[in-house]
């Protein structure tokens, strides 16, 4: 968990929850009157929660309304004719089958934002309304000047179930359905109303990069009907251990966005929160900043303060998204923040999806490492927390980002091999475990393995029958152990392409997938096989 270099010194940030930064950060930089406007502390404060997933802004304003109160002058000065909205991105609302948020960003503010969307591009009859939150972030330190950024979005429901739609995103003199905007209509495919086959794709600790760009061109090849993101998102907070005060820069998440519009404008974004992700200035949890980005499903666990905590049934699949700031041991700067209410929410969950009968498979994805051996190894505090729920509803597939590598278990039953899952083989959940997925090489930095252990992945396979790595402590302190598990470790930007099938023989069919197309790992998942 980064903070912004606002002048937390770094001894006693170290000691501070994200709420006390928070707390620390308001005070201070309200009474530093030259650093914020007059505008903003009259209407209380700097956005200290942005619009919840499918809900409304934790501001209280929408539209251009709350453009309009965040930056007069910008409705007055420019023209809408003049601004063009960029980076969009997609996600699924609760039922993909007939839910879609549009989301993207302007440079300034604009009046009446909305989304057109047709079945044809030459036909964008329906217009939607859409609502602009704005987030304010003071300039302090040299990091950069005082930034306002203004994220739009918009709920289109009442969609029909595999269906391809076109849309457009305009406001007031910007209206994507004139011959002089329509090159930027762009189109998406909701679920289909029966379970057939699909493919999905995942990563986490992506960033803005060459090799980020990269990963995403090769990712949007293989045509998945959604993407996760297993949380570190971009990077605007560098570090995020909350060790020390580091510069925060904002406009990363512009570069972000535009990076990603490519594939996130059509390609569903299922993103979730890692520690990069927690920005202490916006809201006590950290989490006000993705608040206003993203518009995701609501679940039934208050969106508003935990935007990274959801679930959604694709196909024959379930997916389930978590928070594992709220458990961790190696970095707790948010542990313990939703009081366990996220871990009985989970058990409540994973039990609906396993009595739901259209579900064959559930897949959960976090951030923080149930089981690797790189850097950051393995937390405890998830272990310890959710790892007996996954064993009691037998979870399928864990993802996980966090170690800047790819590194995949064998079948992990009672903390210990449950079955040897070598390249290529199949295993099955209800008799051996769950397998345990790190698919941190969405493009930041790249990690490695303890030292004396190789690589081993498809085509230069070098087992080993044991390794020498950590796990974190409740006391923040490494616990060496020996493990057998590790099965494939590959050193490189990747990410996970699985294909799902339904059917009398059902099967989870999982691949690891280097920046160069080349297939570095393979194996499936079967249950009752």
């Amino acid at each position: 968990m980064d903070i912004p270099d606002f002048g937390i010194p770094p001894q006693l940030a170290r000691r501070m929850s994200m709420a006390e930064q928070h707390e620390y950060l308001r005070t201070k930089l309200t009474r530093r009157r030259t650093l914020v406007t007059a505008g903003a502390v009259a209407a209380g404060g700097l956005l200290t929660g942005c619009a919840g997933s499918e809900s409304g802004p934790g501001s209280g304003t929408s539209g251009a309304t709350a453009s309009a109160s965040a930056s007069p002058s910008g409705l007055a000065k420019v023209p809408g004719s003049a601004v063009a909205p960029f980076g969009r991105h997609l996600a699924f609302g609760a039922d993909p089958k007939t839910q879609m948020r549009v989301s993207w960003q302007v440079p300034v503010a604009v009046r009446k934002p909305y989304v057109r969307i047709g079945t044809r591009p030459d036909d964008l009859g329906r217009r939607i309304e859409a609502e602009v939150r704005d987030l304010h972030t003071p300039g302090v330190t040299g990091v950069r000047a005082a930034l306002d950024q203004y994220y739009v979005h918009a709920a289109v429901d009442g969609l029909l179930p595999g269906t391809t739609y076109y849309y457009g995103v305009g406001h007031d003199g910007f209206d994507p359905a004139s011959a002089a905007h329509r090159a930027t209509i762009a189109s998406f495919r909701t679920a289909p109303s029966r379970p057939e086959k699909f493919v999905f794709t995942a990563f986490g600790d992506q960033g803005v990069s060459k090799a980020a760009a990269a990963n995403d061109h090769i990712l949007l090849r293989q045509e998945p009907a959604f993407h996760l993101h297993a949380g570190d998102i971009c990077y605007a907070n560098v570090k995020g251990r909350g060790e020390e005060s580091d510069g925060y820069d904002p406009a990363f998440w512009d570069l972000f966005l535009k990076q990603n519009e490519e594939v996130a404008r059509s390609v569903p974004w299922m993103v979730t929160t890692g520690n990069h992700d927690m920005e202490a200035w916006y809201s006590p949890e950290g989490y006000g900043g993705q608040l206003a980005r993203w518009s995701l499903p609501d679940s039934g666990f208050d969106p508003r303060r935990a935007p990274g905590v959801y679930a959604f049934t694709y196909g024959n699949v379930g997916f389930v998204a978590l928070d594992a700031n709220d458990v961790s041991y190696e970095i707790p700067a948010n542990f313990g923040y939703t009081g366990g209410k996220q871990t009985a929410w989970l058990d409540d969950r994973l039990a609906a999806l396993r009595a739901d009968s259209s579900v064959d498979f559930v897949v959960v994805f976090f951030h923080h490492c149930a089981y690797s051996t790189s850097s950051h190894a393995s937390d405890g505090g998830v272990r310890d927390e959710w790892l007996p729920l996954f064993a009691k509803h037998q979870v399928d597939l864990v993802i996980n980002g966090h170690n800047h590598v790819y590194e995949r278990t064998d079948a992990i039953k009672d903390g210990a091999v449950g079955r040897r899952v070598p390249i290529g083989a199949s295993t099955d959940p209800t008799r051996d475990g769950t397998v345990y997925v790190t698919a941190g090489g969405g493009g930041k930095e790249l990690y490695g393995f303890p030292a004396g252990v190789k690589e081993s992945y498809e085509g230069h396979v070098r087992d080993h029958d044991s390794v020498d790595t950590f796990e974190w402590a409740k006391s923040r302190a490494s616990k060496a152990e020996t493990v057998e598990w590790s099965r494939v470790r590959y050193r490189g930007f990747s990410f996970l392409k699985v294909e799902a099938e339904s059917g009398t023989a059902p099967r989870l069919k999982v691949s690891a997938l280097a920046q160069s197309g080349e297939r570095i790992d393979h194996f499936e998942v079967r249950r009752g096989a």
